[in-house]
């Protein structure tokens, strides 16, 4: 009887024993499958970085000028602390009424990585005085103020993170992790089943759930490999992650991922990840320069990042800081009295700065050269950052400028006012260094979230007069400034078609020097140039200077009848201010990837398009159309230093331009209208306004020094009526010329001489 009875248990033993094997190799393959899973995600690129977009650096040394308004503002943008005592901490700064000291953050973006310190700034009104390092007390030569955040390549998780090494993370942070989320990290499997008892009895006891058993290993399975939502399947997969990971990497490899990984809130609506971002983030430092204090507001922060932010709720904060401190007194990693004067210490965090896109003009001109070198999903994942050339004190008073001069066309000229956004009289800037090609301003148009069209970079506009200095400058050959023009009216046959140009203003001389002309932008007289020196001519020279637009031979491309993009009419321009040489429009100066190695370097090109003796006598014709000419009003509108430039007025007024530079800066504005309906406006009306804001501004950036004369160049005294060599007691009027040294003018005056000496209305007396 009992071996009838016991074969059915034999026969349900067996089938339990095949159940549970097969369970168990059900477990091991699983395992094995996510062991596969596991080393796939982490022998591969972990995490998607955004790259940055940085500024240029700013460089501070004793005897510069500088505005105090815009090195302030650019301070508070890097994200820097007004304290009203000495500064303490990275980040802070205290302004005194004639000196700074400041506490610098680290630079860590590059190869060449530095720390933050102490230095003192002192001022005399707009000067620097002196720059001192407070800690060593030693004077500095050169001062580097750390680039600008401007930009991220987000991918769709919008994830913030710095990469950090374990052994960059000081021991008492790792500490301050372990004793609050997994005080047995060290002693477990990757499931710690003394810590899932504990917290069991902990929340019996309290009646709520006041403690995880998740060990991190356990939660770096649950972030980095899973989804949100709770269920048993879930959990299951998450203990068998952790049991994987255990087995597959050592502690050391765990801890590290899991510090890289870790969630540490918000920044607006990107997540800062890692605690690397975090220790930036929250401290404004690099993560091995973490004090005690900090390591515990961070580490309290990852069981609810937002609750105990220090931003938003310093008392959470402390309360959750001074419990992790409790924590690591309890586990032996603290003394006693560090956990007391550490307690006693107050959170300050550093100012949060949101991520967004400053510049915005600027940042797409950039994205589209980048887009260039690297695709998409690299720029979004790897990591880079990204140094350019742009300055952002100059941009800010830029954006200012332009903005505040529309207002100002709209207000004295209500007619110019739209109500629709997209019909606005609109404007652009460029500021550039004009010998090596930097874009240190770029302003695309008036407000980039109504147009993110770029009107500097992507519109053709007809440039007007200010094309006439490359049409009088292939005059150079044969006459000089000197040389008379006839401002008659004429009428040209083109294709059957009779066109007669006229002056925008009436012009009671039949002639004038040619630099007249010029200054007073005189058409008549510009198109007897071109025709006497030839169409053809005009054209190939303004074919030189690298216009991509087309250009055709005829009269009326002397007036600046066709079209240009507005940055190759700055870089045009930056041929006379830069010696004859011609730059690359740059803005993309390094790229550097996760660990500092230079991917990218960009050098400045010069390209050789007219001599440098060329070069100063246009120069020198626009510094006279500056001081006599259509700009002679920038005077009046506060520029007391050597400037050159040009106006532009283009046909029923629709565009209106001014191009000015000094040795040190060139600035191009131009305002009109999407549609090309007109504005009523001429250049000095519309743009010269705008430009002198900008360079009151920035002036501080401006020396003040006088264009330099080069070799190849002369100066001689002329008749300012005939335009020949002056015969002083002859020449009512004289004044000094310069020529290219090899066609000065020979011939002494003939207007007021006769070949004999003799004035000709003078009577010989006795």
């Amino acid at each position: 009887m009992m071996a009838k009875i016991s074969q059915p248990y034999k026969k349900a033993a067996l089938l339990s024993l095949l159940i549970a094997l097969l369970a168990g190799i059900v477990i091991v393959g699983y395992c094995f499958y996510l062991s596969f899973e596991i080393e796939k995600r982490f022998s591969g690129r972990r995490w998607q970085i955004p790259s940055r977009v940085f500024s240029d650096v700013t460089l501070l040394f004793p005897g510069q000028r500088i505005n105090k308004t815009l090195f302030f503002a650019k301070l508070k943008d890097l994200g820097y602390q007004e304290v009203n005592r000495h500064p303490e901490l990275p980040g802070q700064m205290h302004i005194l009424p004639a000196a700074l000291t400041v506490f610098l953050k680290g630079i860590r973006e590059t190869g060449e990585k530095r720390e933050g310190f102490p230095v003192m700034i002192r001022f005399d009104a707009d000067q620097i005085i002196s720059i001192d390092r407070v800690d060593l007390r030693e004077s500095i030569p050169l001062l580097e103020i750390e680039a600008e955040e401007l930009m991220h390549f987000f991918g769709p998780e919008r994830e913030q993170r710095r990469l950090v090494s374990i052994d960059q993370v000081p021991e008492h942070l790792v500490h301050a992790i372990l004793a609050i989320e997994d005080n047995r990290f060290f002693r477990h499997p990757g499931v710690d089943p003394i810590g899932i008892i504990r917290a069991l009895l902990a929340n019996l006891r309290s009646g709520a759930i006041r403690q995880g058993g998740s060990t991190l290993s356990q939660q770096l399975a649950k972030n980095y490999f899973l989804t949100p939502e709770r269920t048993l399947s879930r959990k299951i997969k998450e203990l068998l992650l952790a049991l994987t990971m255990e087995a597959l990497y050592n502690k050391k490899t765990i801890l590290e991922i899991y510090l890289n990984e870790i969630y540490f809130g918000q920044k607006g609506s990107v997540s800062i990840n890692g605690i690397g971002e975090a220790a930036d983030f929250y401290f404004a430092k690099s993560v091995d320069l973490l004090s005690l204090n900090e390591s515990a507001v961070l580490a309290g922060l990852i069981k609810a990042p937002n609750r105990y932010s220090p931003h938003a709720h310093p008392e959470a904060a402390r309360i959750r800081r001074n419990q992790v401190l409790s924590a690591m007194f309890k586990e032996g990693w603290i003394t006693e009295k560090q956990q007391k004067e550490t307690e006693s210490l107050p959170i300050r965090a550093a100012s949060v700065t949101r991520y967004g896109k400053r510049a915005p003009y600027f940042m797409d001109h950039v994205s589209e050269q980048l887009a260039l070198l690297y695709p998409k999903e690299v720029l979004s994942g790897s990591g880079f950052a990204i140094h350019t050339t742009l300055d952002t004190q100059v941009q800010s008073a830029a954006e200012k400028a332009l903005d505040d001069g529309l207002k100002r066309l709209e207000k004295i000229h209500p007619e110019l006012k739209r109500v629709k956004p997209t019909e606005h009289l609109q404007g652009g800037l460029i500021v550039m260094h004009p010998k090596t090609g930097a874009i240190l301003a770029l302003v695309g148009g008036r407000d980039y979230g109504s147009s993110q069209f770029n009107r500097m970079t992507q519109a053709r506009r007809q440039p007007g007069s200010t094309i006439k200095p490359f049409v009088y400058l292939s005059a150079l050959d044969s006459l000089t400034p000197a040389s008379l023009l006839s401002n008659e009216p004429k009428t040209f046959t083109i294709d059957s078609h009779e066109w007669q140009p006229k002056n925008y203003k009436p012009v009671f001389r039949r002639q004038m020097r040619l630099k007249e002309a010029l200054a007073e932008s005189v058409n008549l007289a510009t198109v007897d140039l071109a025709m006497r020196v030839g169409i053809k001519k005009v054209v190939e020279t303004i074919r030189k200077f690298g216009f991509s637009t087309p250009i055709h031979p005829y009269p009326a491309v002397s007036l600046g009848v066709f079209e240009v993009i507005p940055l190759e009419l700055a870089t045009a321009y930056c041929v006379f201010a830069g010696d004859g040489e011609m730059p690359f429009p740059l803005s993309l100066k390094e790229v550097y990837d996760e660990k500092g190695k230079t991917l990218q370097r960009k050098y400045m090109t010069l390209l050789p398009v007219i001599p440098q003796s060329k070069a100063y006598l246009m120069t020198s014709m626009l510094e006279f159309a500056v001081t006599h000419g259509t700009a002679r009003s920038l005077s009046r509108l506060g520029i007391s230093f050597p400037v050159a430039g040009k106006t532009g007025t283009t046909n029923a007024y629709r565009d209106a331009w001014f191009v000015g530079y000094t040795p040190e800066i060139l600035a191009l504005v131009w305002v009109g209208f999407d549609n090309n309906s007109s504005t009523g406006l001429t250049g000095a009306e519309a743009a010269l306004p705008i430009w002198a804001e900008l360079m009151s501004a920035i002036k501080h950036r401006i020396s003040g020094n006088m264009f330099k004369v080069p070799e190849g160049v002369v100066k001689k005294n002329i008749c300012v009526e005939s335009g020949e060599l002056a015969v002083p007691g002859f020449c009512p009027t004289i004044e000094e010329e310069v020529f290219l040294d090899e066609n000065p003018p020979q011939r002494e005056c003939t207007l007021h001489t006769t070949e004999y000496g003799h004035y000709p209305d003078r009577q010989d007396g006795p």
